[in-house]
Parts: structure tokens; C-alpha cells; sequence
């Protein structure tokens, strides 16, 4: 029985780190993006921004089956797994420690 009583208290959080992995690598994808963007803006520096923004999309699309939004998709779940994997380990080491 005192194994139920931990199990609501982790939940929320095991949700939150999901949810967290899986936007933080979007976030950091789509920063990169809009940064190279703003970038190419600049004179001089089109060719070079075009290209890694390309070099970018070319490699959600490895990812996504050609796809770069599924590419993106796919690296986000995949972070929502792992962080997930990470936070039950962490709490199941964390308890087991602590008795």
C-alpha cells in the first residue's frame, strides 16, 4: 500500500517532464530557424544563412521520411521519451536511495 500513495504525488510531474521534452527541442529547432532567417536578412550573409537553414530542414526531413515537420515531430517524441525514461529512473533511484 505504500507504494500507491507515492504514485499520484509523481504522476504530475512525470507529465510535466514530458511535456517539457517535448517542447524544449521544438522550441530550440524553430529558434534556429528564425534566427538563421532574421540572419539572412543581413547583406552578405544570405548564401550562408540559406544554406544552414536548408542543411537544417534537410536533416528534419531524414528524420520525417522526407517530411520536415514529421522530422520534427519524431525528435520531439523521442525527447518526451528519454526525459520520461531519465525522470522515472531519477525517482525510482531517489526512493530506493532514501530507504
Amino acid at each position: 500500500m505504500h507504494h500507491m500513495s507515492i504514485l499520484p504525488s509523481f504522476r504530475p510531474k512525470l507529465a510535466l517532464t514530458i511535456v517539457f521534452s517535448f517542447v524544449a527541442p521544438i522550441l530550440l529547432i524553430f529558434g534556429l530557424l528564425v534566427s538563421f532567417s532574421l540572419i539572412s536578412h543581413l547583406p552578405g550573409l544570405t548564401t550562408i544563412s540559406t544554406a544552414i537553414s536548408r542543411g537544417i530542414t534537410d536533416f528534419l526531413a531524414s528524420f520525417g521520411s522526407g517530411n520536415s515537420w514529421r522530422g520534427i515531430v519524431i525528435i520531439g517524441l523521442t525527447c518526451s521519451f528519454v526525459g520520461g525514461l531519465f525522470d522515472t529512473y531519477t525517482f525510482y533511484r531517489y526512493r530506493h536511495l532514501r530507504n
